[in-house]
C-alpha cells in the first residue's frame, strides 16, 4: 500500500496551509500511482477523504466524490479491505507495499 510508510500526522504538525498540505498529498499519490503503473493508467473515479480540525479542536471528515453513494460506498470497502490485507501482508520490500 503505497504512503504506508510515510510519517503519521501529529498535534504538532504545522498545517497553517490547508491547500498546500492537501496539494502536496495529491502530488504525491500521482507519484506513487506512476510508479506502479509505468506502462501507462487511465484515472476513474476518485474520492477524497479528509480529516477536518477546526479551530476549537473538534474535528470532522469530508469525503468527497464524484459518482452514486452506492458505487462510493462499494469502492471505500474495496479500499478498506485493501488496507486490512496490506496490514496482514509481511513487507518484503519496507516500502509499505
Amino acid at each position: 500500500m503505497a504512503g504506508a510508510d510515510q510519517d503519521l500526522p501529529t498535534d504538532d504538525d504545522d498545517d497553517s496551509d490547508s491547500r498546500t498540505r492537501l496539494l502536496e498529498e495529491v502530488a504525491e499519490q500521482m507519484d506513487a500511482i506512476e510508479a506502479d503503473y509505468p506502462d501507462g493508467f487511465k484515472i476513474g473515479r476518485v474520492i477524497t477523504l479528509a480529516e477536518i480540525i477546526q479551530p476549537d479542536g473538534s474535528v470532522g471528515v469530508r469525503i468527497r466524490a464524484g459518482q452514486w453513494p452506492w458505487v462510493t460506498l462499494g469502492m471505500l470497502d474495496w479500499a478498506k479491505k485493501d488496507v486490512e490485507d496490506a496490514m496482514r501482508r509481511p513487507s518484503n520490500s519496507g516500502d509499505g507495499d
